[in-house]
């Protein structure tokens, strides 16, 4: 279900104020890296579905942000 280098966005927020996670590794254990601060954690895989919005590939996320920038949405 997830793939390398996927962005996911968690329902709650990090302790740093961001909810964007870039995953660096999959498996049973799944390994997030905060995209605010770069801190790396570990979490089942069962437990990531119950926490997760729906996943933005790296290409999806581009595209948003783009769209953002041309309706002046920083």
């Amino acid at each position: 279900m997830y793939k390398l280098g996927d962005i996911v966005f968690t329902k709650k927020n990090h302790v740093c104020g961001s909810n964007r996670w870039k995953i660096i590794r999959t498996g049973v254990d799944i390994k997030l890296e905060c995209l605010e601060c770069k801190r790396i954690i570990m979490i089942p895989s069962f437990e990531l579905d119950k926490k997760v919005k729906p996943i933005l590939s790296k290409k999806e996320l581009i595209i948003k942000e783009e769209y953002n920038k041309s309706m002046g949405k920083e």
